[in-house]
């Protein structure tokens, strides 16, 4: 044998072996194979998830739109990219006496000679599925497009139906754009074709473009210039919904004077010169000189710079500055009057009021509800406690931030605040944490938590309606499983012979079946394998767990579920959780949403959206959508048990929801079809109030010459009991505005104003959130210019300023090993005046959870109060007036280190304090606080001597010292 491994042996090279390209083969096949199967995956997974929601009509209607799209617009594009290559092909001229130039082109034509159709055919296919590809992408555009519904509403320009701007114009400017794109690829690929051929040369003597190549080019410039004169037509309505900024306004949108009479003409011109100038090109080929045509383009283009650019700065130096109030006033009073009707902002009522700095009996009796309604179990900062107290497992959580509802029926109604208990596996011991556990046995939240609104327990803790495991209380019977909730973002398989944890009590776990119906099965192999992939997880593949009938659950989290059914709808980021006819569901709110409303001001939602408890709610409301118009059209709920996804038509009016209504029909039901039992817990949504209280802070102004002006601008404060510096969230509170048509309080949103660059109050704004007659009213109360009402931050710079707030604040710190956290400050007006209170949470050192220990509470300016509670907060801001009750109240205990707040002296009494309709005023306030009062003076009383003792025990043999205010961080 040859020695192989001498130093002169060379080893063969040579085509690989007929084995090993057969290997190669097979691996390049399957993975191909398993490449196409992914993508493949992704699509089967999605139509199954549709299919188990029963809503695949969505999932079909969005995929063959986009279908059609793709293969519409990319034949066009490839078939015209394609034609013109050809054409520039077939137009080439004879080569005769070669140049420097020709010959060194001469090797390339040589090259692609054999592959010239192949070459054709690639380009054009190429050209083609970038812009099917991207055209699929505007099946929202087409589908409002071929299902538009007329507003009833024309412009004032141009007097045409709003639809027109929000459904068409924008189809017909994605036509243009395609077309622009197509003709110039073509006008591309078809000069360099004419060059790599000779009908175009930059070198040698004669013509430098071929009779052919100059009639090709002429006739394709000619197109370019005719679609800029539809463009420059459609500029021409384009003003309408033109965006800049002016006056503060960042998305000031419509005509103003410099585009109704400069701009407006100027594009008419120019579209009769690009269509003269457009002729000439098309001309170019009979004439078979470039001359005239290269002459109008010039005359175009200079058109285009004096007449669209020069002549409108000088009609607004000369014409609009000199006199710019009276030239401009018409067209501000446009742009308010379309804003305030697009942001359903037009019917709001605003009325002056001028708070007072004392009260009389008369005053207070209509309002009797609102003081005895007053929240303070702020939802913001009770969820710890929530967590603490009734968590029970260590794999349960509650949100971040609670939900404020209403349960109980007419007089009995009030507002509870309530969680979920929700499945959270980063609670699950870190030995039991694997595949089957994360995905078999820990599936489920369990119950719901509920505590009135408006007291609390002995401890400073919530009065639970609903608690326990299972869950108890006020609420009754109902499913209490959470299958679907905020907090469930991975998938689970249930179902099949599949035993999962229920809960667990002390004498074990207590398994449980699912049987909600929901999810896709896993029978078949094929579907197991594309979960397989999309889930990035194999052992679904082949996993023993998965037995006939189980089926996997996924897309859990409320707000994902709506946005996949209903792709065309925004929704709100804080969905809450009702208890309903033996079920837990979640109900969202779903807002449709333009960008093409003529003269209405864009907003951006996500900028609009944002305050201090954004990270606490969720994720911001579509955060870089412009809009200019925007309507609460669509109520959701998704069950947490069965994750059954309804929509019901909310707003019946709402043009753009009956569009897409239109492109998906049966999606939506009526809204006769809501359950009487749930329309109690609706409620006006907090992204549409954020958005409209940003709008009305100038445009509450209503006359064109005052907002010229511009010198009553509001802004919403910056948020005084939170370290984020982002403005005050608004808050749902039961409060009866100050309005002779108002007869009796009402669950309302609310939030404040202050003027621009000050922090005294501006306004208080409510809208009414129960789904009634007067849903989605919105009052606003007007405080005069030179009031010198306090604004949010100047009320707690008030309560923080005085000296015997701040000895007995620095006291339930002890010494800085407590820490205070401040409840929500609302605002009501109350008795002819605005009555301020906030709540004060204590979170003692090595505590879980905050409790509530003070009341803050400020009436006018002046009458300021810090006490235990919220019925001597209100004796004392209320000086003089009587709280109804017969028996003498009680008090907490002081030592002679504990400052007390005496009732200032210069307040004089009320009138008519002795009156029984005050007494009679103020007793539902007694009756919800007196609990809260003897409790407070319970717990505080158990912390001093718990503090005591161990003062005691730490200095045996010192001398007592003495008793102070305890720590209200420790729980007896």
């Amino acid at each position: 044998m040859p020695d192989r491994s001498g130093p002169g042996f060379r080893p063969r090279v040579g085509p690989p072996s007929r084995r090993t390209r057969v290997l190669l083969l097979t691996v390049g096949v399957l993975a191909v194979l398993f490449l196409l199967f992914v993508m493949f995956a992704g699509f089967w997974t999605d139509w199954l998830w549709f299919k188990s929601v029963s809503y695949s009509s969505v999932f079909t209607t969005q995929l063959w739109t986009k279908v059609g799209l793709f293969a519409v617009v990319g034949l066009l594009m490839a078939l015209f990219v394609g034609a013109n290559i050809w054409l520039a092909h077939r137009l080439r001229p004879p080569l005769s006496a070669m140049s420097v130039e020709q010959q060194s082109l001469d090797r390339y034509r040589s090259g692609i000679a054999p592959f010239k159709r192949w070459a054709l055919i690639g380009v054009s296919l190429v050209v083609g599925l970038i812009a099917g590809a991207a055209a699929s992408g505007q099946w929202r555009t087409w589908l409002l497009f071929t299902n538009g519904t007329s507003f009833g509403v024309k412009d004032s320009q141009f007097n045409l139906d709003v639809s027109f701007y929000a459904f068409e114009l924008p189809f017909y400017e994605f036509v243009l754009g395609f077309a622009f794109s197509a003709v110039i690829v073509a006008l591309l690929a078809s000069v360099l074709v004419h060059y790599l051929y000779g009908g175009l040369r930059l070198q040698g003597p004669g013509r430098r473009a071929s009779v052919g190549a100059q009639g090709h080019l002429a006739v394709l410039l000619g197109v370019f210039v005719l679609l800029k004169a539809a463009a420059y037509w459609l500029d021409r309505y384009a003003l309408a919904v033109k965006t800049g900024s002016y006056k503060g306004v960042d998305g000031w949108t419509g005509l103003r004077y410099v585009d109704a009479n400069a701009f407006l003409p100027a594009k008419t011109i120019l579209f009769f010169v690009a269509v003269i100038c457009a002729v000439m090109f098309f001309l170019t080929p009979l004439r078979r000189t470039w001359v005239p045509a290269l002459i109008g383009f010039g005359l175009m283009a200079l058109s285009a710079v004096l007449i669209g650019g020069v002549y409108p700065a000088i009609v607004q130096q000369f014409q609009v500055k000199p006199n710019e109030q009276a030239k401009e006033t018409p067209y501000i009073q446009k742009n308010i009057d379309a804003t305030r009707q697009a942001y359903g902002i037009a019917d709001s009522q605003t009325q002056p009021y001028t708070p007072q700095a004392s009260t009389t009996a008369d005053a207070l009796k209509p309002d009797a509800q609102t003081i005895a309604d007053i929240r303070l179990l702020d939802p913001n900062v009770v969820s710890p406690t929530f967590q603490s107290i009734e968590q029970q497992r260590s794999y349960y959580a509650f949100p971040s931030t609670l939900d404020v509802d209403r349960y109980g029926n007419g007089a009995s109604a009030q507002d509870t605040v309530i969680g979920l208990r929700e499945l959270d596996l980063s609670g699950v011991q870190g030995d039991k944490r694997n595949w089957i556990n994360d995905h078999f046995k820990f599936t489920h939240g369990y119950g719901a938590v509920a505590a009135k609104g408006n007291q609390v327990n002995d401890k400073g803790q919530p009065v639970f309606t609903e608690s326990s495991l299972p869950a108890t209380g006020s609420l009754g019977e109902y499913q209490q499983r959470i299958y679907y909730g905020e907090k469930t973002g991975t998938y689970s398989i249930v179902g099949g012979s599949n035993q999962e944890i229920d809960y667990t009590t002390d004498s074990g776990d207590k398994l449980y079946q699912y049987t909600g119906g929901s999810g896709v099965s896993l029978n078949n192999p094929f579907t197991r394998a594309a979960y397989a992939v999309k889930f990035a997880e194999p052992q679904i593949l082949y996993a023993g767990a998965i037995t006939d009938g189980a089926k996997v659950i996924y897309d859990r989290t409320p707000k994902e579920r709506v946005e996949k059914v209903a792709p065309w709808l925004s929704i709100d980021a804080d969905p809450y959780p009702v208890v309903q006819d033996g079920k837990l569901v979640w109900v969202l709110d779903g807002y449709t949403t333009s960008d093409g409303y003529p003269f209405a001001s864009k907003t951006t939602l996500g900028a609009v959206t944002k305050d201090s408890l954004t990270n606490q709610r969720g994720e911001l409301l579509t955060a870089a959508n412009k809009v200019n118009y925007i309507r609460n059209s669509v109520k959701a709920t998704v069950d947490a048990y069965t994750g059954e996804v309804t929509l019901y038509q909310w707003d019946d009016a709402d043009p753009v929801l009956k569009t897409w209504m239109k492109a998906f029909p049966d999606t939506v039901k009526p809204r006769a079809d809501i359950p009487s039992t749930l329309m109690p817990h609706l409620r006006y949504p907090q992204d549409m109030f954020k958005v409209q209280r940003e709008l009305l802070g100038q445009y509450h102004v209503t006359d064109a010459g005052s907002f010229f002006n511009g010198t009553d601008i509001w802004q919403i404060p910056v948020d005084p009991t939170s370290d984020t510096k982002q403005v005050q969230p608004p808050y749902y509170l039961t409060v009866r505005m100050p309005d002779p048509a108002v007869t009796s309080a009402s669950f309302s949103l609310t939030t404040t104003f202050v003027p621009s660059g000050r922090e005294n109050l501006a306004a208080f704004m409510a809208v009414s959130a129960d789904p009634g007659p007067e849903y989605g009213k919105i009052r606003i109360l007007k405080v005069p210019g030179d009031s010198k009402t306090l604004g949010p931050n100047l009320v707690q710079s008030q309560f923080n300023s005085r000296p015997e707030v701040a000895n007995q604040l620095t006291l339930l710190k002890s010494g800085g090993d407590s820490q205070l956290e401040y409840g929500n400050l609302l605002t009501l007006p109350v008795g002819g005046g605005l009555l301020n209170v906030e709540p004060v949470y204590v979170k003692g050192r090595g505590a879980k959870y905050p409790v509530l220990q003070k009341v803050l509470a400020v009436y006018g300016n002046d009458n300021v109060a810090f006490e235990n509670t919220l019925e001597e907060a209100l004796k004392k801001v209320f000086a003089g007036v009587s709280t109804g009750t017969t028996t003498p109240p009680a008090t907490t205990p002081t030592t002679p280190t504990t400052p007390t707040t005496p009732t200032s002296p210069t307040t004089p009494p009320a009138a008519g304090s002795n009156d029984p309709a005050v007494q009679k005023a103020l007793q539902d306030a007694q009756k919800a606080i007196t609990d809260s009062q003897e409790a407070l003076k319970a717990a505080q009383k158990a912390l001093q001597d718990a503090l005591n003792a161990q003062q005691k025990a730490a200095s045996p043999a010192a001398s007592p010292p003495p008793a102070a205010t305890p720590s209200p961080g420790a729980t007896p």
